[in-house]
């Protein structure tokens, strides 16, 4: 889910040619569910191989990470570890949405209607562990750099981005900010027009720049009291927020107030749980290790051959063009060079 905070953070459009030579750090699992939503057959089926194993993931991975590496942009993937206590209720709400969306799939694929079938389908992904171990394979045999992090991968992102380690953080969810990535890039690769949920209708995506210092002046606020506003409107740990209170009236409150223990004093009504401090320290001392190395290396061809082709059913020519784009040195000057991808 993620805090809310698309209606008060200013946004700076950009394209994927502007972001050549950058290196971003992208949250693995949130990557890896978006392409198990998106990556399915028209009836809703994900892509698999001959032993029923789900590959739309690797897919996903192995084709978009190429198409970035062609573009001069380097990745380097951060996996979650164990989730905080207090992201249960969230897990325990995605996963009974998970339950109710099996159901309506299943009805709308015994009454022959495929489209709305996909549609279920895309909330009904789950990612098991094999799934992970095949990525973290995938990106070895690339030479793309992952990071394993004790817990949330989001914050280990930031707190990655924030050593100056990487430029940015590749997100949809702005919890990246509210962990203390300095900026972070919204809609990468999704470049083009996207249909909107069950509405025949399409809207144009650009890639999207938000700096936090940038939010953090705009509206007054220091990242601790951006923090306020967030669990104020909902955050992944405490996911009911306050009824009532959006983002503008969030930062009002927090603007006029200066922190939540001064708005619930003055706002009997207003009852935050769990306690707001354990919330706080979350986003503010979240758990991350300083012990991580990134680095690159030119892919191993016929490895990707071997596990995408031999064990898992890929097309190899199509593999081959993929892992090609990572190893040959575009010509056009906006291209990254080889020496400045792998260096």
């Amino acid at each position: 889910m993620g805090v809310d905070l698309v209606d008060i953070i200013p946004e700076e459009s950009t394209t994927l040619d502007s972001l050549s030579n950058k290196t971003l750090a992208v949250d693995a699992y949130n990557t890896l569910y978006q392409f198990l939503a998106i990556i399915r057959q028209p009836d809703g089926t994900p892509l698999k191989d001959r032993n029923g194993r789900v590959t739309s993931h690797l897919s996903g991975l192995l084709y978009r990470t190429a198409n970035l590496a062609e573009k001069g942009i380097k990745l380097a993937f951060v996996f979650d570890g164990k989730p905080p206590e207090l992201k249960e209720m969230e897990i325990s709400r995605r996963r009974e949405v998970k339950e109710e969306a099996i159901v309506h799939y299943e009805r709308a694929l015994r009454e022959g209607k495929m489209q709305e079938a996909r549609t279920y389908a895309q909330a009904t992904s789950r990612l098991k562990d094999l799934m992970v171990d095949d990525a973290k394979r995938l990106l070895n045999a690339l030479g793309v750099s992952w990071v394993q992090a004790p817990s949330e991968g989001e914050a280990q992102a930031a707190f990655i981005a924030a050593r100056g380690d990487v430029w940015g953080v590749a997100s949809q969810d702005h919890d990246s900010l509210l962990f203390g990535a300095p900026r972070m890039v919204k809609n990468l690769a999704i470049t083009g027009r996207r249909k909107l949920p069950r509405r025949d209708a399409y809207v144009e995506v650009e890639p999207k720049i938000v700096e936090l210092a940038k939010v953090l002046n705009g509206l007054s606020l220091t990242r601790e009291q951006l923090v306020d506003v967030g669990i104020l409107i909902g955050t992944d740990f405490n996911p009911d927020g306050v009824k009532g209170i959006g983002p503008k009236t969030a930062v009002k409150l927090i603007q006029e107030n200066g922190n939540l223990e001064n708005v619930m004093a003055k706002n009997p009504e207003i009852r935050i749980s769990p306690d707001v401090n354990s919330i706080r320290r979350i986003f503010i001392d979240p758990a991350v290790t300083q012990d991580y190395v990134l680095k690159w290396s030119k892919p191993n061809e016929d490895e990707v051959v071997a596990f995408l082709c031999g064990e898992r059913d890929f097309s190899e020519d199509r593999v081959r063009r993929a892992v090609s784009k990572m190893v040959t040195v575009a010509s056009s000057a906006k291209k990254a060079t080889l020496d400045s991808y792998f260096g």
